[in-house]
Order: structure tokens, then C-alpha cells, then sequence
């Protein structure tokens, strides 16, 4: 059994690697970080302020990323008619077409080459590390709404599904998406 010294010396390690794959396609780190949130999130949690609770950043640097990606044409913020303060953001083509060319594609390729089970085990390991970490600084878990206490699964008044803490329908495809208001079933 590896010492704790020396599983952190491999967690610096992967994270210097990915920082440095994540200046590819004319992004920062990250810049690709959001772009990958905001494929990720579903309606309720495209906005700079669940990016900001993702990410775990300061709002102004979240502002800065947001304002870079939209000058590049690679989001669309909409504010709400309602609340101006309320912002949603959507990748557009040029965004999804990018994140196409995602630079995690390269440890994909290398996660692929473990079994399923290798990949299983590591999943959940590192799942209940971040968990644990985030709960020691009060951070957000985020997840998948099919993964959350409040999803309610064929509702009749759904989607086919409902988020029962929103009261709003879900389809097939929001369900895999995840969410700034999660709370693991349990």
C-alpha cells in the first residue's frame, strides 16, 4: 500500500499534466474547465454563479472566463426577462465543436485501456475523495439529477421525470446532466 506522501506526489502529477494539456486550442485550463461544466449542468445550473460553486473559484475570475468565452464566440449568455440578475448560458456550435477537440482526450484514451471494473473501482474512489474534500470546505457535490433524492422517476406530471425540490419536468437526457442542487438519494 502506496504511502499518503506519495499518492499526493501522483495527484500533483496528473493535475500538473492536465494543467498543461489544458492550453490547447487557444483556451486556458480554465476556460476548458467551464466549457466542460456547461455541456455537463443542466438548465438550472448553466449560470455564473453555479460555475463559481463548480469550479470553486471567486466570482471575479469565474466573471473573466465567462466574458473570454463568450468574446470567442463559444457560449450565449441570456439574461432572464424577469430577473436581469439571473443568467443562462448555452454552448454555441463553435463552443461544441471546440470541446470536440477536448484535450482530457488523450487521459480518456488512457483510462480506456483499464478494465471495467479497474475503471469502476477508480470512479468510485475517487468520487468518495472528492466528496469527503468538498464536504471539509463546505463545497457543492453537484451531480447527476437521476443520482439525486428529489428525482422523481415516470412522474405523471413529468417529462417523463420531475426534479420534486423545483417542481420541474425533466426529460430522458436532463436526467444524466448535473445539477447545482443535488443531494444524493439515500
Amino acid at each position: 500500500m502506496s504511502n499518503i506522501d506519495d499518492i499526493l506526489v501522483l495527484f500533483e502529477r496528473i493535475s500538473r499534466v492536465l494543467h498543461n494539456d489544458g492550453h490547447a486550442g487557444g483556451l486556458k485550463p480554465t476556460q476548458w474547465e467551464a466549457l466542460r461544466y456547461f455541456s455537463r449542468a443542466n438548465r438550472f445550473s448553466r449560470s455564473p454563479s453555479a460555475l463559481t460553486a463548480y469550479l470553486g473559484m471567486t466570482k471575479g475570475t469565474v466573471s473573466q472566463t465567462i466574458n473570454a468565452l463568450n468574446k470567442k464566440g463559444l457560449i450565449d449568455k441570456t439574461v432572464d426577462d424577469d430577473d436581469r440578475r439571473q443568467v443562462q448560458i448555452d454552448l454555441t456550435t463553435k463552443g461544441l465543436k471546440l470541446l470536440a477537440q477536448d484535450p482530457l482526450e488523450s487521459l480518456a484514451q488512457s483510462l480506456s485501456k483499464l478494465s471495467g471494473a479497474q475503471r469502476q473501482e477508480l470512479h468510485n474512489d475517487l468520487g468518495d475523495f472528492l466528496r469527503t474534500t468538498l464536504r471539509r470546505r463546505d463545497g457543492l457535490p453537484f451531480g447527476a439529477c437521476k443520482t439525486c433524492r428529489y428525482f422523481k422517476k415516470n412522474a405523471p406530471d413529468g417529462s417523463p421525470h420531475k426534479c420534486g425540490l423545483l417542481e420541474e419536468p425533466l426529460s430522458a437526457s436532463d436526467s444524466d446532466l448535473i445539477c447545482v442542487e443535488h443531494e444524493k438519494a439515500g
